[in-house]
């Protein structure tokens, strides 16, 4: 796939920010409860995706980090992931 340039990560994606090929958001939630739920919603998206996020969990924050893997950055797969997740 196709590494997208930062100009076309911001185009597509203004609300996530662009860390070293990657895409990252943090997401916070009234409490532990619902950012697991969040966690869950966006777990059954990866599988259904097959592509999984890095992500993290402290208490009510939820952080995101999203690229390829297998082509070492951002490509049209993180931002239909991003998408997905931004519907939540």
């Amino acid at each position: 796939m196709k590494i997208l340039t930062p100009s076309e990560i911001k185009t597509l994606l203004p609300q996530w920010e662009i860390k070293e090929n990657t895409i990252f958001k943090s997401f916070k939630f009234k409490n532990f409860t619902q950012a697991f739920a969040f966690m869950m919603q966006v777990a059954f998206i990866a599988e259904k995706l097959n592509h999984h996020p890095n992500w993290s969990n402290i208490y009510n924050t939820v952080e995101i980090i999203l690229y390829t893997h297998d082509d070492g950055g951002v490509t049209d797969k993180d931002v239909e992931m991003a998408k997905a997740i931004e519907k939540l």
